[in-house]
């Protein structure tokens, strides 16, 4: 079958959050929503679910957590119960309740910067220290590489006089898009064990790998790590239903997943219909000949992204994400030969009529960055790389 990314889906008659923030005259090329439409068998089970004509409330049945389970083994060869599985109303949601469910109150929970804006606030959610082991970065000609620098994170794993409860990962990390070897999960997981310390790992773009790219489940490197491991996974960015709020923990301690239960309960974090309907369909296997040609597509829209930023946005450095949808562009050494006044996100929302994100609110090694999401058609992805190279000239 032949699945048309490039088809143009007028957005801004929806309510959609990227679309309608910025005026007509803008092209929003910034929150992690792609513009491409859901695949078929998703948009069937909820047309099922439309025809009902009722939408009471549902529990996830046991059918969905064994089709969870039946994924994790097939993508990764990771055996998981479906008892293991808990459904949450998203990932955010997910690692929020895991900082109330491991950590006592002072303790420290450490991250990653720059990272995924969420993860900068959990501390303040459960009242909890911010501890940070900033990746390392390097430019090899115009592309950015980031690596963990495990010096720093064995000195700052129960820094600021705080024993580190939690490690919340993120991998493929946001938003560098590095997907970390097994070598670094290895060694981070070890690091975790040896100072009882348990990891919480967000894997929520786990399935849109870009190239060559493989993914490895922290969780699956070894019994002892998948102990005091809780990983969280959703089918949101990968089959673009995020709006649907629904993904889901993977938690083999048999305790550890007995208390994080009552915390969701104490939270009240049920999951609606839609998105249990959504999820049962994504990660049926139905879907897999549509994620394929997406990845395809995706990988192209990145070395397109690359290639151009290269030749034609000069003085801007750039990753090469191994998967995600986001690029990270370095805009430093512009600012310093005063080629481009302010934030480079206020600069080309001004002259260039492009919306990206503000890297300073990815903490630590965001200043002077944007981030840029390019799951959209490839048409709609040059005008605004257009739009950026002549608001640089």
């Amino acid at each position: 079958m032949i699945y048309d990314f490039d088809q143009i889906i007028d957005r801004r008659k929806t309510n959609s959050i990227k679309w309608q923030k910025y005026p007509e005259d803008v092209l929003p090329l910034w929150v992690a929503d792609m513009d491409f439409a859901a695949p078929e068998p998703v948009q069937d089970a909820l047309r099922a679910v439309v025809t009902d004509r009722i939408y009471g409330y549902e529990f996830p049945t046991r059918e969905l957590c064994e089709t969870v389970a039946i994924r994790m083994e097939k993508l990764y060869g990771w055996k998981v119960a479906p008892e293991m599985v808990v459904a949450t109303p998203g990932v955010i949601a997910g690692f929020n309740a895991a900082a109330r469910t491991i950590s006592a109150e002072g303790q420290g929970i450490l991250v990653q910067p720059p990272v995924y804006p969420p993860f900068l606030t959990v501390h303040k959610n459960a009242a909890l220290v911010r501890q940070e082991a900033p990746l390392k970065v390097s430019v090899e000609g115009d592309i950015l590489r980031y690596r963990v620098d495990f010096g720093v994170f064995e000195q700052e794993l129960n820094g600021c006089n705080a024993h580190t409860g939690m490690f919340l990962l993120c991998n493929p990390h946001n938003p560098t898009g590095q997907a970390f070897s097994r070598e670094d999960l290895l060694r981070m997981g070890e690091i975790c064990l040896k100072n009882e310390t348990f990891i919480c790992s967000d894997e929520i773009h786990s399935e849109l790998l870009l190239g060559e790219a493989r993914h490895i489940p922290i969780a699956s490197l070894s019994p002892e790590i998948a102990d005091i491991t809780i990983t969280l996974i959703a089918p949101s960015k990968t089959f673009n239903v995020a709006g649907l709020f629904c993904g889901f923990a993977i938690i083999p301690n048999a305790d550890l997943l007995r208390r994080y239960k009552v915390t969701t309960e104490q939270m009240s974090m049920h999951v609606n219909n839609m998105g249990l309907a959504a999820a049962m369909a994504a990660f049926s296997g139905e879907c897999d000949e549509w994620l394929k040609a997406l990845r395809i597509y995706l990988t192209g829209n990145r070395d397109f992204l690359v290639e151009f930023v290269k030749k034609e946005l000069r003085g801007i450095n750039v990753t090469i994400p191994e998967a995600t949808y986001l690029g990270w562009l370095d805009c430093n050494e512009l600012i310093r030969g005063g080629k481009m006044n302010g934030a480079p996100y206020d600069y080309f929302l001004k002259q260039a009529k492009v919306a990206l994100n503000e890297g300073k609110e990815f903490g630590l090694g965001g200043e002077g960055f944007v981030r840029l999401n390019f799951g959209c058609p490839r048409k709609t992805l040059a005008e605004a790389l257009e739009r950026m190279k002549a608001a640089l000239k």
